[in-house]
């Protein structure tokens, strides 16, 4: 005589089995990508975070959720992009094609970024602090205590860009008539002549020299640990003379230059089958951008 079938037993085996699988395609996937572009990887594998990288240098962070019955539902995306590009998905989908798919994102950024960048290194931007790849605003220090908050379009950055003024009503009043009159006639050749840049352009339509960036702090520069995202490690006896300190380790790569603290750093190097260690010092990967690091260790003198 069989033995009877214990209540629920066939149902967790069937989910067990399911659950198997899916461990195993996420597994594959990665793999497929490259662990070593991998930067975080949740407890029950349904979010995963990727770096990846456009052909300026530029590192991005690419966040993947997955649902339970992935690859029947697609991925939700998100990154530190201004405008998230449209996933096309379909049963034979992998992580991948979300990765390539990304990766021709970037492609289509790489314009509104270098506007960016011509903005951020030619004018004096009034919150430094604040600026990121994700954000198409900008607010600009004009003199005169006037500042103007630019709005690029991300899609085409040569377009004349929303603006407001800020400032005394004389100053604004003056501003905008000036903004009304030159916008379009001055941003118009950028689309012919290359030596036109934005903010020569912006200069002209404001008829007036803009304010440079005044001489920057050191202090001005990433303050927050690229790992634990914190300003300040806790102030805790067990990090001795490390208690309570600020970051002391930047990414030499320029494009990256992102901060850690070095026990931070340490740590997260000894978690990765590929770093090396020569006496008290790990060599290994920066997790932003994958440029060569090397930090002592805990203990080391």
């Amino acid at each position: 005589m069989g033995a009877d079938t214990e209540p629920g037993k066939e149902d967790r085996c069937q989910e067990l089995a399911k659950s198997s699988s899916f461990h195993h395609r996420i597994y594959s996937e990665v793999e497929e990508i490259g662990w070593e572009n991998l930067v975080k990887l949740g407890d029950d594998l349904t979010f995963l975070s990727f770096r990846v990288m456009d052909k300026n240098g530029r590192v991005h962070i690419l966040e993947l959720t997955l649902e339970k019955t992935y690859p029947n539902c697609p991925p939700s995306v998100a990154a530190d992009v201004p405008y998230i590009f449209n996933l096309v998905w379909s049963m034979d989908s992998k992580l991948k094609d979300v990765v390539l798919q990304f990766q021709r994102h970037l492609e289509k950024l790489q314009e509104f970024w270098l506007t960016l960048d011509d903005i951020d290194k030619t004018l004096w931007i009034a919150v430094p602090k604040h600026l990121h790849s994700s954000l198409s605003c900008r607010l600009i220090n004009i003199g005169d205590d006037c500042c103007i908050m630019l709005s690029l379009n991300a899609k085409d950055p040569r377009e004349l860009p929303e603006c407001r003024f800020l400032g005394s009503d004389a100053k604004v009043h003056h501003l905008r008539k000036k903004w009304r009159i030159n916008g379009k006639r001055c941003m118009l050749p950028i689309d012919r002549i290359k030596d036109e840049t934005f903010t020569d352009n912006l200069a002209k339509i404001l008829d007036m020299p803009l304010p440079k960036p005044p001489n920057k702090q050191k202090n001005d520069n990433q303050i927050e640990c690229g790992v634990c995202y914190a300003q300040y490690l806790p102030i805790d006896d067990e990090l001795g003379a490390n208690s309570g300190s600020g970051t002391d380790y930047t990414c030499e790569n320029s494009n990256c230059s992102r901060a850690f603290h070095s026990v931070c750093l340490g740590d997260w190097l000894c978690s990765i089958t590929t770093t090396r260690q020569s006496f008290d010092i790990l060599f290994g990967n920066c997790p932003y951008c994958s440029n060569p690091v090397a930090v002592r260790i805990a203990g080391g003198k």
